[in-house]
């Protein structure tokens, strides 16, 4: 949030925005030689969670009002304000069954099998957004201590007064999903020449942070130039900060950057010679930054939702736009159907954008749950829980609590990057009572704490570009003398998972031969970026 708002929305339960830039890697095997989805599932892990397994309540709406955030999960609701209700089947399901038909049991379809050798076997897609957390020794990817050099202080819970961190050790385990170990100067290589850009609010700058802390190790990194001033990203008089950042790594080219813009709509000063002006918040256009450097970008992640508040609009002096004039329609007046008007209206245009970018890969990341107990940031709320996964440790549903943005993106070119349910489970991984600028009895239940949630959900939303950037050849590994996609999962960052779901992506990828075990495998690796909004 802008100036130091650090929390101004409150959601069911829902609270997590950090997670959006980092690798995932998704094995195919030939499933004509594995009948049993269960062959599939991954083994158990090495440590037990000490919390019971808990289904995160389906599409459990979000509420508005004041200083809250409500969305509609109906159809109905969307309808009224004149939203189009995408009623076009999603390309993934064109291409792979539905999820229900994935589930079916070994026996029946060994039952099926019976009497015909060449039965055709559903594939099977990673649906990053289902599984549960793991504990793992090998978490933080970076020291809380360090990585002074990208770690704003104000998330850096190990130099606050915080004396519990087991928080930090899990990471996120899809269900029936591998995920290679992220490598900072793999994940370079791999986007060697690319561009990765992350818009929205303060959780996405988190996502930023951590990504770029998890690139470098957490070391300091002097090589890394800032170029901003080629995105505009400069800091104007008066301004305490830029309205983003961007460096890039000579060695391979490759350029991080991060754009803040919490509600991703095109802000106009109403009054350019006043100061104090108020803004022109137009509903139905997306931000000015995205259409001038849109073709810059390979990787995008978008998201917003925390600013969606009247507190929120009061404080930036925005006023609703809608077709280049103030809005008069009450029904998108209220909060809700306004944010819902902007989502829609982001995607159909960068739908509509993306046949002329075909290097461009697009996600739009759901809401990051807060955990508000007992009032809001200002009310005396807290979220004073210190056992990790004290709530549950999975998630077992298959569709988005955000059922606004799942829905938007159906049909679409632009990929679901689905963090919510997850987040919503790492109630203790926010920066809490210690925040360094916290005034008395003032709780961040929004903002999480570096490293931790975070890196780790980051690790699974910016997937391996493999399959998002099909440019990337094969190679041979020398170590295990096979033929393989190194695609590099990325470090887990804002796991805002924003996972994005590969059942398109994966069309294209040829088989290989598997040296080693003979089998056919397609070796696809995801990227994905989970992106919070605040700027802060």
């Amino acid at each position: 949030m802008k100036g130091g708002n650090l929390h101004k929305l409150r959601g069911n339960r829902l609270s997590v925005g950090l997670f959006a830039l980092l690798c995932t890697t998704l094995i195919v095997w030939a499933w004509e030689k594995t009948p049993s989805l269960s062959t599939f599932l991954p083994p158990r892990e090495q440590f037990d969670i000490f919390s019971p397994a808990t289904v995160v309540p389906a599409r459990t709406p979000v509420t508005l009002s004041e200083n809250k955030i409500e969305m509609p999960s109906t159809k109905e609701d969307l309808s009224v304000v004149g939203i189009p209700v995408n009623t076009l089947p999603n390309e993934a399901e064109e291409v792979v069954p539905q999820s229900d038909s994935l589930m079916r049991s070994s026996s029946e379809k060994e039952d099926k099998g019976k009497g015909s050798k060449n039965v055709p076997v559903e594939k099977k897609v990673c649906n990053y957004a289902k599984g549960k957390w793991v504990a793992d020794k090998r978490r933080p990817l970076y020291s809380g201590f360090g990585c002074k050099q990208w770690l704003s202080r104000m998330w850096a819970c190990r130099l606050m007064q915080r004396t519990d961190f087991a928080y930090e050790g899990f990471r996120w385990q899809p269900q029936g999903c591998d995920m290679p170990e992220f490598k900072g100067s793999e994940f370079l290589r791999r986007m060697q020449h690319k561009t990765i850009a992350l818009v929205g609010d303060s959780l996405g700058r988190q996502q930023f942070q951590s990504l770029m802390c998890m690139v470098t190790g957490g070391n300091y990194s002097p090589e890394a130039l800032d170029v901003g001033k080629e995105y505009g990203l400069v800091k104007a008089p008066g301004a305490i900060r830029p309205d983003g950042w961007a460096y890039r790594f000579p060695s391979t080219n490759t350029t991080i950057l991060y754009y803040w813009s919490a509600s991703l709509c095109e802000l106009e000063p109403l009054n350019r010679s006043d100061p104090a002006t108020h803004y022109a918040m137009h509903l139905d256009r997306p931000a000015i930054f995205l259409k001038q450097y849109l073709h810059r970008f390979d990787v995008l992640v978008l998201n917003t939702g925390h600013h969606w508040n009247r507190g929120k609009f009061t404080a930036n002096r925005w006023e609703m736009y809608v077709g280049g004039k103030p809005n008069i329609d009450k029904k998108i007046a209220q909060i809700w159907n306004a944010r819902n008007l902007t989502i829609y209206s982001v995607i159909k245009w960068l739908d509509a954008q993306l046949p002329q970018h075909q290097q461009l890969k697009a996600f739009f990341r759901t809401i990051s749950p807060r955990h508000f107990v007992n009032g809001d940031w200002n009310t005396g709320g807290s979220c004073d829980n210190t056992i990790p996964l004290a709530g549950g440790s999975e998630v077992l549903q298959d569709g988005s609590n955000d059922t606004v943005v799942e829905d938007a993106v159906r049909g679409s070119r632009v990929k679901l990057l689905d963090i919510t349910a997850l987040s919503q489970l790492r109630d203790e991984g926010h920066i809490s009572k210690y925040t360094n600028k916290a005034l008395a009895g003032v709780h961040d239940c929004l903002h999480w704490c570096l490293p931790a949630i975070p890196p780790m959900l980051a690790s699974q939303n910016i997937c391996y570009v493999r399959v998002l950037l099909r440019n990337i050849p094969w190679k041979k590994d020398a170590k295990e003398g096979l033929v393989k996609k190194h695609n590099t999962a990325i470090p887990p960052m804002l796991a805002s998972q924003n996972i994005c779901y590969v059942r398109v992506l994966l069309r294209n990828i040829p088989g290989k031969k598997d040296a080693k075990e003979g089998l056919v495998k397609k070796h696809c690796i995801a990227t994905f970026f989970h992106i919070d909004n605040v700027h802060t």
